[in-house]
């Protein structure tokens, strides 16, 4: 008789458990926490903040490897270099090697920001600084605060800020580099470290050329007083986080508090740009324009050369003469290839002085491969009109009407504007304006009725521009007021009022909606429609109703920006009134968060 075998009760569980652990092989270790640890200085040569130093060549050692990144934009050095030193990172260590000469008895430091980063995970050791000076002692005073865009409060990162100790010399700003400077942050803020006691300038600059001075047409902000650095001892708290949400515990220690922390300035950049000519463009026969990259005060004087146009020729300008269209309207003048003149105007010099300047000019036709046929149907193509409006049209709006050549002759007798009532329709008058320079655009004024209906009709041939063309018959033009209570209204009074104040009302995208100078009794912001809104103001100095911004060479401040910190949420047919409490002080927190950006990125 054969013996029967038998498996011990466990085997079977043991066999599972073995084709479980083969199936999970291929996952490998799950590995550990990830690491968030910045690297670590373990020693350096020579020390930081070590005195009598004339080494050139600064080596740091970490406790892992390290990566550099972005080292142009990180690291800072004070005093600033003209030949910036070589910074090299290979393994473990990091080298730091200077070009010039050092100076006698100065505390140089480099504040490397965030381009120190771990090798795997990229973790900054942020702002680490390091030290020496070249004399027999370190210095240790600190200035600190925040740069802001003067026109809208947003802070700005990567603007330098820098120090002079010549408190009466205003103008060493224009040619001499900073003494000590720092770099604005993502949050705007700014360290100045390793100073001397004194007393202090302070301005940011937009450095675009890297010279650490100002120079016109770069951005920048200073103050009216000057700064005395000092330090105290006093209470200080630390926040002990248990994890990135949580706080574990809040620590007191006493410290050293460096002064002033909270200095505020408010970048800006002239209303100065360069003047020259751009370029001649024709991109038809009979209409040419002149670009420049400014605005002027006068327009530019022309002669012309192979050709005369006397009083054959529309002028379509702009308000600054930027942009200067010339239609013809002899046709001996458009059949020219080549139209050639002398332009005489103001152009910026090196020293963004205005000088008379004179160019020979071509206005050049580049002829496409049009066909014959096509050309004649160009010509005999009817005037191109087109206007804004639409079935249902806003309240506040006028008819807006435009022609796509200068028109020679409107005949206001075709042109008629209609109020339907009931179901007849009654004539109204006719407020017809010119807007342009060329008789290109219109615009019809009228108080319209709200939930009334309208009709503007406009027959052929009612308009005939300089080259002959006639508008087609354009009628039906059928549109209707919005309801009143389709739109909110918004009351802001002012406490204490302001009679300099000019407030805006903002949209979520902080782009200018209504604006109107404040009123004693409140300012009144009608036909808003529903939605969420923000409130801004200036003080108008000059009384132009714009914000004006600054000018160094006048040693003007722009003129001060105040943000409402309130969202204001409007419905439908309702009246808001809102009053507000003006502070002057803080202008850093004002503004409202969901509307706060870095104005560097911005733009």
């Amino acid at each position: 008789m054969q013996r029967q075998k038998f498996l011990p009760p466990l085997f079977p569980l043991l066999l599972m458990l073995l084709a479980y652990a083969c199936a999970n092989r291929g996952q490998g270790p799950t590995g550990g926490k990830k690491d968030e640890t910045p690297p670590r200085v373990l020693r350096s040569t020579p020390e930081n903040n070590s005195v009598n130093n004339s080494k050139k060549k600064i080596q740091i050692v970490f406790d892992e490897n390290i990566n550099l990144e972005k080292t142009a934009e990180n690291v800072i050095i004070s005093p600033p270099q003209k030949r910036p030193p070589a910074i090299e990172g290979h393994g473990k260590v990091l080298d730091v090697t200077f070009e010039e000469d050092f100076e006698e008895n100065t505390t140089y430091s480099i504040n490397f920001g965030n381009a120190i980063v771990d090798l795997n995970e990229k973790n900054p050791l942020k702002d680490y600084v390091f030290s020496f000076s070249t004399g027999n002692e370190i210095d240790t005073l600190r200035i600190s605060g925040y740069v802001i865009n003067a026109e809208d409060l947003n802070p700005i990162s990567g603007v330098l800020v820098g120090i002079y100790s010549e408190a009466d010399d205003y103008s060493v700003f224009t040619r001499k580099p900073f003494l000590r400077i720092g770099r604005s942050n993502e949050q705007g803020h700014f360290s100045i470290s390793n100073i001397k006691a004194g007393s202090y300038q302070i301005f940011a600059l937009g450095d675009l050329n890297r010279d650490y001075f100002f120079q016109t047409g770069e951005g920048l902000a200073f103050t009216d007083s000057l700064l005395r650095p000092y330090s105290r001892i006093e209470e200080m708290r630390d926040t002990v986080w248990k994890d990135s949400i949580t706080v574990d515990s809040v620590r007191s220690y006493m410290g050293t508090r460096f002064l002033p922390d909270d200095v505020l300035l408010r970048y800006f950049k002239e209303k100065k740009e360069r003047q020259y000519f751009v370029k001649c463009e024709r991109k038809e026969p009979h209409h040419f324009s002149l670009f420049f990259n400014a605005d002027a005060d006068s327009l530019p004087h022309i002669r012309p050369l192979n050709f005369d146009w006397q009083g054959k020729y529309l002028l379509e300008q702009t308000q600054g003469f930027d942009s200067l269209g010339f239609w013809l309207s002899d046709s001996l003048l458009w059949k020219q290839d080549t139209l050639r003149f002398e332009m005489s105007y103001l152009k910026s010099d090196s020293l963004w002085q205005l000088r008379p300047q004179t160019d020979t000019i071509q206005a050049i036709m580049r002829h496409t491969r049009a066909t014959r046929r096509q050309q004649e149907s160009r010509k005999s193509e009817a005037l191109s009109i087109s206007t804004n409006l639409s079935g249902s049209f806003e309240i506040y709006n006028p008819i807006r009407i435009q022609s796509k050549e200068p028109l020679l002759h409107v005949d206001l007798s075709k042109i008629t504007l209609k109020q339907q009532i009931d179901t007849n329709f009654k004539a109204l008058p006719l407020n017809w304006q010119r807007m342009d320079s060329a008789g290109m655009f219109f615009e019809v004024h009228y108080a319209w009725e709200p939930e009334k209906s309208y009709e503007l009709n406009i027959d052929s041939a009612a308009f005939t521009s300089i080259y002959g063309k006639v508008n087609n018959k354009l009628g039906n033009n059928k549109f209707k007021i919005r309801s009143l209570d389709e739109y909110s209204a918004l009351q802001v009074l002012l406490e204490p009022f302001e009679a300099k104040a000019v407030i805006e009302v903002l949209d979520s995208k902080d782009m200018v909606v209504a604006r109107r100078p404040a009123a004693q009794k409140g300012s009144l912001f009608e036909y808003l429609k529903p939605g969420d809104y923000y409130l801004r103001l200036f003080i108008d100095e000059n009384g132009n109703g714009i914000w004006d911004s600054g000018d160094f060479g006048l040693r003007r401040q722009p003129e001060t920006r105040y943000y409402y910190s309130k969202k204001l949420s409007l419905m439908a047919n309702w009246t808001f009134e809102e009053t507000w409490k003006l502070e002057t002080k803080d202008l850093l927190k004002q503004k409202p968060a969901e509307l706060r950006k870095d104005a560097a990125k911005k733009k």
